[in-house]
């Protein structure tokens, strides 16, 4: 078993969240690393402590990168003092780790997706100084409370964890080898195909549709849907980390 103190905003959801995920053994709600080793939920403002979620689990089935990557898909990296509709200090996003073996997952997870927000986010990453259990109330809150009050969406935790850097790129040199002359054109220079002529605009069979470069699962088939544009169109992604979106003013 392996642990780590992950602050997110109001813990009821986060806790939730995590122990719904195969290879979490238990979870608990408290407050860590705050000013003084004791405090309450009424004191938090005073103390400066964290809302935060002990994560228990089993690195057999789950790893840490895995941990911080579903982490990561339910957190505004880039929001100080502030998640969802909650503000405070007490609401901070934090990384409080216990073991230093842990510190290179963490900063290499922080590394990939500060250069995929193209800035410095604010997630703090400290050593776990203490963590006071929250009150019985506060523990399993969603389970003993179904319709409470949470920020996130629970059900994050059951969509697959698709993690991009296990699909590598390979160089222009095979891509144009490997690829036809219009794949690669679309794929690599922002060209588009003709609608209603291309090979899967008509295709519903099932399956994953992946990423022709380099194999990463992007849609299921079941999420597709005969939208009239002449282009494949799907409702959703497999996961919705998978998906980056710029604005594109080319024409």
């Amino acid at each position: 078993m392996a642990e780590i103190y992950l602050a997110g905003g109001c813990f009821w959801g986060l806790e939730e969240y995590f122990s719904r995920i195969s290879g979490v053994l238990a979870t608990s709600v408290g407050y860590a690393n705050g000013q003084v080793e004791t405090t309450n939920y009424q004191l938090l403002k005073e103390t400066d402590h964290a809302e935060t979620v002990q994560v228990i689990y089993d690195e057999n089935t789950v790893s840490l990168r895995e941990i911080l990557l579903y982490y990561f898909r339910v957190i505004d990296p880039l929001s100080i003092n502030q998640q969802g509709n909650d503000r405070g200090r007490q609401y901070r996003t934090g990384i409080y780790y216990q073991d230093e073996a842990d510190l290179p997952a963490i900063y290499t997870v922080m590394q990939e997706q500060e250069r995929m927000l193209g800035r410095k986010i604010a997630v703090e990453v400290e050593r776990l100084r203490h963590y006071i259990l929250a009150e019985d109330y506060h523990q399993d809150y969603l389970k003993k409370n179904p319709s409470g009050y949470c920020h996130i969406d629970v059900t994050d935790a059951e969509k697959p964890l698709i993690d991009a850097s296990n699909y590598e790129k390979p160089s222009q040199e095979v891509l144009r080898e490997s690829l036809s002359e219009e794949s690669y054109r679309v794929t690599q220079e922002a060209a588009t195909e003709a609608p209603f002529i291309n090979a899967y605009d008509q295709t519903f069979e099932e399956g994953i549709y992946v990423d022709i470069t380099t194999g990463e699962p992007l849609f299921f088939a079941k999420d597709k849907f005969a939208s009239g544009c002449g282009w494949p169109s799907f409702s959703r992604p497999i996961s919705k980390e998978l998906i980056h979106y710029y604005k594109d003013l080319s024409h």
